[in-house]
């Protein structure tokens, strides 16, 4: 009897704390969709021109034990005019390999007027990845909790 306590003890701990991280995990894809929302509603669009493609292997500066599949990745530098006239560059923050965007090519880019150095190209990757990252991460951890807890249920 003892070992079916501490057997449901711990089923106990990994339903709630599964639960808890996907309900964090949720909340913070959640906050970064509605982040992205509020760039969208404010943001003034104009064109721009993927001016070079800026090759880095230390993926976004995240240590990691270097494997021979890891390749250095793309992120385009786009200029493009902002409504006041003056010429602005970034480099965007999302890369990939092969690159999703070639030298010379033509895009759309989004930017807030205050501060037209926050520039993103519109893409749904630079939009939506982080959210549905989170979010989906935060659907399948909360799920895995609730599942445990129904098959307790189910098994009681």
């Amino acid at each position: 009897m003892r070992f079916q306590v501490r057997e449901w003890g711990a089923r106990r701990w990994i339903m709630f704390g599964a639960i808890a991280f996907g309900a964090l995990f949720m909340a913070v894809g959640l906050l970064l969709a509605g982040m992205s929302v509020s760039f969208l509603a404010n943001a003034e669009r104009a064109q721009g021109t993927v001016v070079s493609l800026e090759w880095r292997s230390d993926h976004n500066g995240v240590s990691r034990k270097s494997r021979k599949t890891d390749k250095p990745v793309a992120y385009p530098v786009v200029e493009f005019t902002s409504a006041d006239g003056t010429p602005r560059t970034f480099r965007s923050s999302t890369g990939s390999n092969p690159p999703s965007y070639d030298e010379g090519e033509r895009v759309e880019v989004l930017y807030r007027a205050d501060s037209p150095e926050d520039a993103r190209i519109k893409g749904f990757v630079s939009l939506w990845l982080l959210p549905l990252v989170f979010g989906g991460i935060g659907l399948v951890a909360a799920g895995v909790g609730t599942a445990v807890a129904r098959m307790g249920r189910w098994r009681s």
